[in-house]
């Protein structure tokens, strides 16, 4: 979007530039392909048609133009967006993008009353104001769909609120949780993304409409007005600042980026267990595909894709941050390029959330696997040390070390810690007695983690219930 270069009427007779009056020759052929932007911004429409609306309600009540020009704008906007909805209207890419193709089109509707639109307004403030809607809109979408998932992993962390699995710490066997603490955990984090999307809809939520070109305008607009009808709390209060920042795209990218790599962290998790290795969960045919020469072979391609479009979210506040990183105030044709990143990180991240939340849904956990696997690797280890510290008042250093020599004692033997016989644990510790075994099984271990927050079946009730009410 090019930045005004007089305050003269922006409408010319058909086939000269909108803002070609000071332009002997047309632009090369290579400025053209450069400049044009309408393959992109067309999807700024609604969002165009809706500030011009909203324009020219606002210059007919300030008096700026006559009730007779505003009725005629708003009958050609209302054609224009019917004609865009049917998909019909005449996208021509000699007015370079969405903003003069439509009033290009509205002065073809109307007849000069469409130049009056234009007035006390700059292509400058009005993409800042179409590009700070749509990315607006796109954050209470992205919001909408991260509580969707949230909701699917709700309902099967509630089914699986006993089922038994390994915790991990450095992909090794920690401590026994249950299946669904472990979703559970996902569930915290989307809701802070939910947040995130939040915060930056409520910060972006000013208009800039009236800033004009950089200096505001010398017309008697009222842009508190124009604000309260687009939705926003309050005009930007600084006309600079208003179209030569992109700082909420920024912070929707981030909001976007960290959301793809909590997404990318559980796509990871669902191609490990699918893995005959882990064998945790099968996903249906919904959600899988097959291999063109290996007929035994059943992919988790969705949750891969998944993982890997989070790059595009990453990449993309990259991209973005890099194009503004040196720009002096105030508007400059670099920011042209904040669009397609922002389209393309939005659209990835959308389809992600979505097809995450169909494989939640769609995946079952094999509770035997699960909790065959829950009991190896010593994963009751930290119980035994916290029984001899209970029970025996050691201090837990000392109760960490005869733990310590346990674990060394039954890899000796090729048994478990529930398979080591009493006597060789009371050669490391004479006090023990039989009744430690009563904590050394991954259900015992499971149900004695009733802190708030943690994995006992008890606890993770209460979070879920805590979470639906959130999310009512």
């Amino acid at each position: 979007m090019t930045n005004d270069s007089s305050d003269a009427p922006q409408t010319t007779p058909a086939g000269q530039a909108m803002w070609g009056g000071r332009f002997s020759d047309k632009p090369a052929e290579l400025m053209q392909a450069i400049n044009v932007s309408i393959g992109f911004d067309r999807r700024l429409a609604p969002q165009d048609l809706a500030g011009s609306r909203a324009h020219a309600a606002m210059l007919r009540k300030a008096g700026v133009i006559s009730s007779e020009d505003e009725a005629a704008i708003q009958q050609g906007l209302a054609q224009i967006g019917e004609e865009i909805a049917a998909g019909t209207f005449p996208f021509r890419e000699e007015y370079e993008d969405i903003h003069m193709n439509v009033e290009a089109r509205l002065r073809e509707l109307i007849g000069p009353s469409a130049g009056r639109l234009h007035t006390a307004r700059s292509r400058n403030d009005q993409v800042a104001l179409d590009f700070r809607m749509w990315v607006r809109e796109a954050c209470e979408r992205t919001a909408g769909l991260v509580q969707a998932l949230q909701r699917a992993l709700l309902a099967k962390a509630e089914a699986h609120a006993e089922t038994l699995m390994p915790g991990f710490t450095h992909l090794q066997p920690a401590q026994p949780v249950t299946f669904g603490h472990h979703l559970m955990a996902y569930v915290e984090m989307f809701g802070r993304d939910a947040g995130r999307f939040a915060d930056a809809r409520a910060r972006m939520n000013e208009s800039p409409l009236g800033a004009a070109a950089l200096a505001g305008s010398p017309f008697p607009i009222d842009r508190h007005m124009t604000a309260q009808a687009l939705g926003f709390e309050r005009p930007t209060a600084n006309s600079l600042d208003s179209v030569s920042d992109r700082d909420f795209a920024l912070e929707a990218l981030a909001a976007g980026s960290i959301c793809a790599l909590h997404l990318s962290r559980l796509a990871e998790e669902i191609v490990v267990w699918m893995t005959p290795q882990f064998g945790f969960v099968r996903l249906t045919d919904a959600f899988t595909t097959g291999s063109s020469i290996m007929p035994q072979k059943k992919n988790p391609d969705a949750a891969e894709l998944v993982r890997a479009k989070a790059g595009k979210a990453l990449g993309s506040f990259q991209q973005l941050s890099v194009v503004m990183k040196g720009l002096p105030l105030a508007y400059s044709k670099d920011m042209q390029e904040d669009k397609v990143p922002t389209f393309e990180a939005f659209d990835a991240l959308e389809l992600s959330l979505r097809a995450m939340t169909g494989m939640v849904a769609d995946l079952e956990p094999n509770a035997e696997r699960m909790a065959a696997a829950a009991g190896a690797g010593f994963s009751t280890a930290t119980d035994l040390a916290d029984w001899l510290v209970r029970e025996l008042n050691l201090p837990f250093r000392d109760a960490h070390h005869v733990t310590g020599a346990a674990v060394k004692r039954a890899e000796e033997l090729g048994c478990d810690l529930p398979g080591l016989p009493l006597a060789e644990l009371q050669a490391l510790e004479s006090r023990i007695t039989d009744r430690v075994y009563e904590v050394l099984t991954p259900e015992a271990s499971v149900a004695s983690r009733k802190s708030y927050g943690g994995t006992a079946p008890v606890q993770v009730r209460a979070q879920i219930k805590r979470w639906k009410e959130v999310l009512q």
